[in-house]
């Protein structure tokens, strides 16, 4: 038994493929339903979902444009069953991964496909931020995570409900689900998939959206462990004051310069505190909530 879930916003090029493709792979299922939540799309998208004859297949139909997150989650509380699958309808992942990753669960919490290829690897602008939030995200669950934002996993509808006010309504929607399961200790399986280039024009707002992920992933840190953030920027002042002392002795030999690096190094201890301070009162916090 599961939801499928496609949100879509001016698809027109790709969205028949996907939801046939994803129809043909579940024909087999006899308790499945396939979900499609239109975002406020002002191209084809519309009448070619009106014209589709699928099994087990339903519209939401946003007058205008909510954000990917927003539509997911209006997917999921329209859901009948548990196990919640979510894919794009752009084409770039394969239909047939969502059966993979069915494969373990309930096992697991939540099972997402880790894209691979050229084509996700590709990209100046995008690749850097990836690495960067990559590793932060890592940092602050102390764990590997082969794909932080993956828009194709499956996971239980019951969680999501339950930490609902802490979900993004924009592109950043996947990744808060990442910091969700993880940060609070659920069962998460890594599947390699298949990733391709999408159909029509990216949505995605690269500056915007960056700083929308850096934002969540900050919250996080604040809410579920704020000692090592506050660890991150001491350790990144006092080694940013040692290579300004080095560089100011060996080459340009500023007092300006030597009173700024002092500054950073023996900020340390202040900053180091300060997480220390914010630890406790989260816990005081956790314990009378």
């Amino acid at each position: 038994m599961i939801s499928i879930i496609v949100p879509v916003y001016n698809e027109e090029k790709s969205i028949s493929k996907t939801l046939t493709d994803i129809a043909t792979e579940f024909k087999d299922f006899n308790e499945y339903e396939l979900i499609v939540v239109n975002d406020g799309s002002t191209d084809n998208t519309v009448k070619i979902l009106q014209e589709l004859k699928l099994k087990n297949f339903s519209v939401i139909d946003h007058v205008e444009n909510l954000g990917y997150g927003k539509a997911l989650f209006n997917g999921i509380i329209a859901a009948k069953y548990s196990c919640i699958a979510i894919i794009d309808g752009d084409g770039s992942y394969p239909a047939e991964s969502i059966k993979e990753l069915y494969k373990y669960y309930p096992q697991y919490h939540m099972v997402v496909g880790a894209r691979q290829g050229r084509e996700y690897n590709k990209g100046m602008l995008k690749r850097p931020a990836r690495i960067l939030f990559k590793h932060l995200t890592e940092y602050a669950c102390g764990r590997k995570i082969p794909d932080v934002n993956s828009g194709l996993r499956i996971f239980n509808k019951e969680i999501v409900l339950t930490f609902q006010d802490s979900l993004c309504t924009g592109f950043s929607f996947t990744t808060t689900l990442t910091l969700i399961f993880l940060l609070n200790h659920f069962y998460v399986k890594y599947i390699p998939i298949d990733y391709f280039k999408r159909e029509g024009k990216s949505k995605v707002r690269h500056f915007k959206d960056t700083l929308r992920a850096a934002q969540i992933i900050i919250e996080a840190f604040i809410y579920y462990n704020p000692l090592k953030l506050f660890l991150l920027i001491a350790i990144f002042n006092a080694i940013s004051g040692l290579f300004l002392w080095i560089l100011n002795s060996y080459y340009i030999n500023s007092q300006v310069i030597n009173i700024v690096s002092g500054i950073c190094v023996a900020s340390f201890v202040p900053i180091f505190s300060m997480g220390l301070l914010a630890e406790q009162l989260r816990k005081i916090y956790k314990n009378n909530k």
